[in-house]
């Protein structure tokens, strides 16, 4: 078991802006995207505020949200990055695993990823990240920078609140079939 602590709570300002999107998908009937819980078990609780302060996953995480976009089979996480470099060790095994997996049932797989410092989301399809992982694998950088990232992939935050990803999938659907 995983402990969880208050670090959980990194990524909230990205899920927030993502499960707003996917609700406005879902009212226009472009997708219909699903959070995927992590199931935890609580261990102490603040009596005060009745929050929990510790738990434990229960399992393993596979990836944020799953879903369709126009009869397309999608799974992503949502990544939040403070700086312009991205370490790789923020992305576990048993999540690539199973991405390679939803690639191969011809699913797509993606990550969806906040720079807060600059307040820029981008779309990284699963094989452009892979190039970053098998390049650590092989010895080398363990993060990525945020200049080797595909300024095409670039997705607008409107408000703070929308990321429309879906112009960036679209793009990746193109780049697949050519």
């Amino acid at each position: 078991m995983t402990k969880w602590s208050g670090h959980g709570l990194r990524g909230s300002v990205l899920e927030e802006m993502v499960n707003y999107t996917n609700e406005e998908y879902r009212a226009k009937g472009l997708a219909l995207i699903q959070k995927i819980p992590t199931p935890i078990t609580p261990v102490e609780f603040d009596p005060l505020t009745r929050h929990i302060t510790l738990a434990y996953f229960d399992q393993r995480s596979t990836v944020d949200y799953i879903g369709a976009v126009q009869g397309i089979p999608v799974c992503f996480d949502a990544k939040e990055c403070d700086s312009d470099t991205f370490p790789l060790a923020n992305v576990h095994e048993h999540q690539i695993e199973f991405m390679r997996s939803w690639e191969q049932q011809e699913g797509i797989a993606f990550f969806l990823l906040y720079f807060t410092s600059r307040n820029e989301a981008h779309y990284l399809p699963l094989r452009d990240f892979m190039v970053f992982y098998e390049r650590m694998k092989a010895g080398g950088r363990k993060s990525f920078k945020y200049e080797e990232l595909d300024p095409a992939y670039e997705i607008s935050v409107n408000n703070g609140v929308y990321v429309h990803y879906l112009e960036a999938l679209q793009l990746d659907l193109e780049r697949r079939a050519s």
